[in-house]
C-alpha cells in the first residue's frame, strides 16, 4: 500500500493483478486497484475531477481526465473516508500510475488538487 496526504486529505492505494481476466499471449493484463481517501480537515470537501497518468513497461504514457471517480463526485466529511474500486488495462505485465484529484471545500468553494501517490502495476508471477 502507498499514500500520500496533501492538505489534510490522505490517499492510499492497494492494487491487485487480476489474472483471470488478463491474457498475456495477447499482451493484454488487467489490474484493479482500491482508492481510499480520507479527509483529516476540519472541512467537508468534495471530489469533482480526476487526472491519472498510467504509464507500461515498454514506455507507452497514456493521460485520463474526468468529472468524479466511477460516476460519482463524492463529499466527504471532516473524519471521514470514501472507498472505491477501479481498473486498468496495460499491454505489459508492470507499470505504474499517478495522478491528482480536484477537491473543492463546501465552506467557501475554494478548490485545490490533491496528489495520489504514484503506485506500481506489477503481474504477480513477477513478484517470484
Amino acid at each position: 500500500m502507498v499514500t500520500a496526504t496533501t492538505e489534510g486529505v490522505k490517499i492510499s492505494v492497494e492494487t491487485v493483478y487480476q489474472d483471470e481476466y488478463s491474457n498475456p499471449a495477447n499482451s493484454h493484463y488487467v489490474f484493479a486497484y482500491r482508492i481510499n481517501i480520507e479527509n483529516l480537515s476540519d472541512y467537508s470537501i468534495q471530489l469533482k475531477r480526476r487526472q491519472w497518468f498510467i504509464f507500461d513497461s515498454s514506455g507507452v504514457q497514456r493521460e485520463v481526465e474526468g468529472e468524479g471517480v466511477i460516476g460519482l463526485q463524492p463529499v466527504i466529511e471532516p473524519g471521514e473516508s470514501h472507498s472505491y474500486v477501479s481498473g486498468c488495462n496495460l499491454t505489459t505485465d508492470m507499470g505504474t500510475m499517478t495522478g491528482s484529484y480536484l477537491m473543492s471545500r463546501l465552506v467557501d468553494d475554494t478548490e485545490f488538487t490533491v496528489d495520489i501517490p504514484k503506485f506500481s502495476l506489477i503481474a504477480s508471477y513477477r513478484l517470484n
